[in-house]
């Protein structure tokens, strides 16, 4: 009968027998909505739902759990801290199922615009600072090590060396004589 009315709704439609074959499923080929029944044998819906949030750098997919179970605060709490979005119980009502999946569309185009946006860097063109989203600018070696716990080292590449540093301390020497050019790390006596 689900299949059927998500299919009158115009969805395409991967059906699994058990919640293991349905993880198998979306590893495989994945899936922006599930709609999960919440007693299945092997792994039920909260364990699928659990183990479809705890998939590392996956895009979200949304998760309708259909259950024959009362909607009682206690289940509908245990589903919610499971990772579930939705909670439509038994029998399917074609129309709330419908009005779900609207809503679930919605929610993954924004998914989808923040992700773009976290994926884009607003960085200065001159210092090189990043802002980030409190409007404060930080530099990016800062920025980054907030975020991974990257560390930094610095250095100065030849390119840089020729062209940057080189010019600098001629300026502050007041000559136009030739400085030697730096000797790599490798070949420095100790």
């Amino acid at each position: 009968m689900l299949r059927q009315a998500l299919r009158r709704l115009g969805h395409d439609v991967v059906e699994a027998g058990e919640g293991a074959e349905a993880l198998r499923l979306i590893e495989a080929d994945p899936v922006r909505v599930v709609v999960s029944d919440w007693v299945m044998p092997e792994l039920d819906g909260l364990a699928l739902c659990h183990a479809i949030r705890s998939r590392v750098g996956a895009d979200y997919v949304y998760f309708i759990l259909l259950t024959g179970r009362d909607a009682t605060e206690d289940n509908q709490r245990e589903a919610i801290e499971a990772g579930v979005d939705d909670f439509l119980t038994k029998p399917l009502d074609v129309q709330e199922i419908w009005m779900r999946l609207r809503v679930a569309e919605r929610i993954l185009r924004f998914a989808t615009q923040v992700s773009q946006l976290e994926a884009f860097l607003p960085i200065c063109g001159y210092c090189k600072k990043i802002r980030d989203d409190k409007n404060y600018w930080q530099q990016i070696e800062g920025y980054i090590n907030q975020r991974t716990g990257t560390d930094f080292s610095h250095s100065v590449c030849p390119d840089c060396y020729q062209s940057v540093v080189l010019p600098e301390i001629k300026k502050l020497r007041g000559s136009s004589s030739p400085l030697p050019r730096p000797v790599p790390h490798a070949e420095r006596k100790a």
